[in-house]
């Protein structure tokens, strides 16, 4: 599968990042059409979390990567933020979060979701960016090394 992207834009500021989250968030909810699930040449995944404070279901859109085994990979690069987005400090709530729910183009699953780290983590992080070289360009403007984390299908609803 072809991923590769080239792309140039102006990287929207953390809190345009938000705004486009919930209104693809909802557009993801209500719709079932191929625009909705694949903006800028990106398949999406929503992504429903435990807040890691408050407890309560929180949901975010985020672009997919696919790694070689056919593991959706999602990024926490949050455009080169300085801190993790929360949609990532939830799923360091192991408990909370040990499996979340996810919807796809293809469909609902459970995800047992994988913090990569290790080799596993400059593997697929040298992968990634042969495809999408925009996410070195983020890491160079942070201190923090961005997270990827893989969402396996563990369980077909």
């Amino acid at each position: 599968m072809d991923q590769k992207l080239e792309q140039t834009w102006e990287t929207p500021t953390h809190e345009e990042i938000r705004q486009l989250s919930k209104t693809h968030v909802k557009a993801m909810e209500t719709l079932d059409l191929d625009e909705v699930w694949i903006q800028a040449g990106m398949q999406h995944v929503l992504l429903r979390t435990t807040g890691r404070r408050t407890g309560t279901e929180h949901k975010v859109a985020l672009p997919v990567w696919f790694d070689p085994r056919g593991h959706r990979i999602v990024v926490a690069s949050f455009a080169g933020a300085k801190t993790d987005p929360a949609w990532f400090l939830n799923l360091l709530d192991r408990e909370a979060n040990a499996e979340v729910s996810c919807k796809s183009q293809q469909g609902e699953f459970i995800s047992a979701p994988e913090i990569l780290d290790g080799d596993d983590y400059a593997t697929t992080w040298a992968l990634l960016n042969e495809d999408r070289a925009w996410y070195n360009d983020y890491q160079a403007i942070t201190d923090r090394r961005i997270p990827l984390v893989r969402l396996p299908e563990t369980c077909i609803p």
